[in-house]
């Protein structure tokens, strides 16, 4: 397994390093957003530990130009700050995890085993349910010979569908998962984006539909996982 550390804190950047090093990992590090960009880009990791407070290149325009070029590798930012507006913004540029300076060696081992776990386990398996499948790499969602690329929310909600088959995904699932808090306001759009799949759902003619089951969320129906 190989990680990047991007780091602007010279002393944290090499403890992480260390840290990761003595557990096993094969470990790079960059001391900018600029210079952790270049080696993210040119180099293939199986995760990336990026600060958000950095000189030349913040870590959430890193991440932003990550995504863009379609490099999916899972990103745990690291911030000094706690406000809830930044985790939103992280997770919505793409990050995949969020940890908060100082934390704790334990908890910064366990994140990266389950990033990395979670891309070695979805490599090769694209998530299924009846007539339709999701490309992970691609951000596609199939039926048949036709497929239609999904925004990154849309996959995103889609994803949980699709994992969870016929069981229900609450509102709050959706809004703590995509949108990655509990406000209020981002309850309506869930509604829309359901709509958005459904359509998409009937441009593919797939047998599989979006059931709203009322008062407590959504759930799949039309094929068996």
């Amino acid at each position: 397994m190989k990680i990047l550390v991007v780091e602007d804190e010279i002393g944290l950047a090499e403890a992480i390093c260390a840290i990761l090093r003595r557990e096993g990992y094969s470990v790079d590090m960059a001391n900018d957003g600029k210079s952790g960009l270049d080696k993210a880009l040119s180099s293939d990791f199986d995760c990336i530990i990026l600060d958000i407070m950095m000189p030349v290149m913040n870590g959430l325009d890193v991440l932003t130009f990550l995504r863009v070029k379609e490099v999916e590798t899972p990103v745990l930012l690291l911030t000094a700050k706690s406000e809830v507006d930044d985790k939103i913004k992280g997770l919505d540029c793409g990050a995949d995890d969020y940890l908060t300076k100082p934390f704790v060696t334990g908890e910064l081992l366990a994140r990266v085993r389950a990033m990395t776990r979670r891309r070695t386990n979805s490599a090769d398996v694209n998530p299924r349910y009846g007539d339709i499948s999701l490309d992970l790499k691609k951000g596609e969602l199939i039926c048949g010979s036709h497929s239609v690329i999904l925004g990154r929310k849309e996959f995103q909600m889609m994803e949980l569908l699709v994992s969870g088959g016929t069981s229900i995904v609450t509102k709050e699932d959706f809004v703590n998962k995509v949108w990655g808090n509990g406000d209020d306001s981002e309850y309506n759009n869930v509604e829309v984006y359901i709509s958005f799949l459904r359509k998409k759902l009937t441009m593919l003619h797939s047998k599989v539909s979006i059931k709203t089951r009322r008062g407590i969320g959504y759930c799949l129906e039309g094929g068996t996982k």
